[in-house]
């Protein structure tokens, strides 16, 4: 092992909380295996039950016109495009459908920031799936919320609030990317804020929404800071507890204004979730994110920390307009887990499982 790191490791898995510099001179490391053999390790102490749990679910884009041109981003379109659309209720409610009958427990709903709609759509149109469709809706994305406060000048908790109670169920973590001021200056600067993303959740947290965390790695961060990234989202996991899941993935730079970046590989991915696994303590579940890594290093990922799969996909647009396209099946889901000696639950997005 690297002398550098050895204690690093010996350090958290006596069940010490690591500190920025420890997760720095870990990202600086090149010892794959150590590094997940801790992470293993960590994972099997929080879930030592022998299951890796995954989620049938379907990611619902309501409308693609956005009005912040992230330059990471090749999904977003303008009004006048020829191809930008704020979908219909039937065809939304097709797609849910269509979850439902193969046995969905969630729909995914985001969209871009769409510089029209107003609260009371969002209201109304949460109250329409509500009515029709038993469904958990995970929706609107931190950017998004901090949008529709902004636009509708509420404050958050309001909007939190009246979202809440026409059927909203839990917040997703993405828009995070890097929660530094220095990341999100160069590839998002018209998106909220890192303050302003962690005051969504928090907010969210408060009015008894639970949500998801995200880091998207690979583009014009340092190390240091998605070191910085992971002690925020620690930190705020501590004050509240609001977190149910940690998820990081590598930017794929196809078809966006940087594509002149090269695809971080397997091997950047899976030392960040190890280490991610290692520093976030107080977040029990960690997803593979074999939607943008494949298959296979989906399934390494479980010896690298995460205890689940994730999500069965059966749509995906954000992604795959990025030119990455990955989809799995539930028999190659549970396939894929049972390989390694585990065995595959279905779950909620509550990690409650279902068989």
């Amino acid at each position: 092992m690297d002398n550098t790191i050895q204690l690093i490791l010996e350090k958290v898995l006596a069940g010490e909380r690591l500190d920025f510099d420890d997760a720095l001179t870990l990202f600086k490391s090149h010892d794959l295996l150590a590094l997940g053999q801790a992470a293993d390790v960590i994972r099997h102490r929080k879930h030592p039950e022998g299951y890796i749990t995954y989620i049938v679910d379907r990611n619902i884009n309501y409308t693609n016109w956005c009005y912040v041109d992230c330059e990471f981003c090749a999904f977003y379109r303008h009004r006048k495009d020829p191809d930008a659309y704020v979908m219909e209720r039937e065809e939304l409610g097709q797609k849910i459908q269509e979850t439902l009958d193969l046995g969905g427990e969630l729909i995914l709903m985001q969209g871009g920031l769409h510089p029209k709609l107003k609260l009371e759509w969002y209201e109304d149109l949460l109250r329409w799936i509500k009515t029709n469709y038993p469904i958990h809706i995970h929706g609107f994305s931190p950017p998004e919320l901090d949008w529709f406060a902004k636009i509708n000048r509420m404050s958050l908790r309001e909007v939190l609030t009246r979202l809440r109670d026409a059927g909203l169920d839990s917040i997703p973590g993405g828009g995070a990317e890097i929660l530094t001021d220095h990341a999100r200056n160069k590839i998002s600067p018209k998106k909220c804020t890192a303050d302003e993303w962690l005051e969504v959740m928090r907010q969210g947290h408060v009015v008894g929404l639970k949500s998801s965390a995200t880091m998207m790695y690979g583009h014009v961060e340092s190390y240091a800071e998605r070191v910085e990234h992971l002690m925020r989202l620690r930190d705020l996991q501590d004050e509240t507890g609001g977190f149910t899941a940690f998820i990081c993935w590598s930017f794929q730079p196809s078809n966006t204004e940087l594509e002149h970046i090269p695809p971080a590989g397997s091997f950047e991915y899976l030392k960040t979730l190890a280490i991610s696994r290692l520093f976030l303590d107080n977040i029990d579940n960690f997803q593979s994110s074999w939607v943008t890594q494949g298959p296979k290093i989906g399934q390494l990922s479980l010896k690298f920390g995460a205890n689940d799969m994730g999500g069965t996909m059966i749509e995906e647009n954000v992604v795959s307009k990025a030119g990455t396209v990955y989809c799995m099946p539930i028999e190659e889901i549970e396939r894929t887990i049972s390989e390694l000696g585990f065995v595959p639950k279905r779950r909620n997005f509550f990690y409650d499982v279902l068989n």
